[in-house]
This record gives structure tokens, sequence and C-alpha cells, in this order.
């Protein structure tokens, strides 16, 4: 049996569609999937924000020569939960530097050995310092689903379907202070 041009072209565009959905698909997938880790970082940043008026409250009655430090964290905390809907681009500085300012209360701490015995500041140090694993753990895990969300959005052949329906490459989520892998130094 002989197949003619028109049968030619039918299998041809047959081919060309199923590529197409195959890759539109992947491309959703991985839209979602970048999403989802986007999502994944803004809990953790929410539950650090969450958790530093109650650290605050803890040092403020020991360490009252360092009020300054305490007030310029608290304005960074509020710097960042108005933030909180922003993408995280424009929120990584402000992150960063409210990590850099918690990092530099800690530090402190070391000059007041009552405050590092008392229960409730042990407790809120290691909540944070758990928090802020959690949080290079999402960044990795959004980090890692932006490159292949963006393989694909620059790749031959998906880039082709990615340009037909407006696909874009993400944005990698970095903050300054944790790139070289640092969460903020908590010795008890």
């Amino acid at each position: 049996m002989q197949v003619s041009g028109f049968g030619w072209l039918v299998c041809a565009l047959l081919v060309l569609g199923g590529a197409t959905v195959f890759y539109y698909n992947r491309l959703v997938f991985n839209r979602h999937r970048v999403a989802e880790a986007a999502s994944g970082i803004d809990v953790q940043l929410k539950r650090r924000a969450s958790l530093i008026p109650a650290l605050v409250e803890c040092v403020r009655q020991y360490m009252s020569y360092e009020q300054s430090t305490l007030q310029a964290l608290v304005q960074q905390r509020m710097r960042a939960v108005q933030l909180a809907d922003s993408p995280l681009g424009q929120r990584a500085p402000v992150e960063a530097k409210l990590g850099s300012q918690l990092r530099q209360l800690f530090a402190l701490v070391e000059a007041y050995p009552e405050l590092k015995a008392d229960s409730q500041f042990r407790e809120l140090q290691g909540t944070i310092s758990e928090v802020e694993d959690h949080i290079q753990m999402a960044r990795r895990y959004y980090n890692g689903a932006v490159r292949e969300l963006n393989v694909l959005v620059e790749s031959v052949p998906s880039n082709l379907v990615a340009r037909l329906f407006s696909f874009a490459p993400a944005e990698y989520f970095t903050m300054d202070d944790l790139r070289h892998g640092q969460s903020p130094k908590m010795e008890f």
C-alpha cells in the first residue's frame, strides 16, 4: 500500500501536534513546580518573620544596651512583612538583610551569659536556626525548579513551543548572605 502526499501531510501534522502538546505540558508542569517551590520559600520566610517578635521580647529584657540593634531588626522585619506578596526577586535583598541582622543579634548574645541560659531564648534560637535551614532547602528546591523550566524555555525544540505560548524564563532566588550556605551562628 502506498501513502499519498496527503497521507504524509496528515502524519507530519499529527507528529507536530503531538510534539507541541508534549512540550506544552512539560512547560506547564515546570511552571507550576516553580510556583510551588516559591510558595515553599514564602512559608519559611513568613515563619521566620513570625518568630522575630517573640525573640525581640525575650532578648529585650536582658539586652538593655542593644536597643538600636533590636529596633533595626524589628524595622527590617516590618519591611519583609510589607513585601510578603511581592515577587521573590524583590524580596531577596530585604530577606538577606533580615538574616544578617539575626546573625548580628546572635553574635551580640555571646556577651550576655544569662540570656544564653534562658530556656525560652534557647528554644527560639533553635527554632530560628531550623527555619534558616528550611529556607535554604526551599531555596535550593526553587532554584532547581527554575533551572528545569529555564532549560525547557531556552532549548530546542521546546523553546519554539515556549515562544508560541509566551513562556518566559523564571528568575533565580538568591540571598547574598545565604549564598555561601551560612545560616545564623547559634551556639548553646
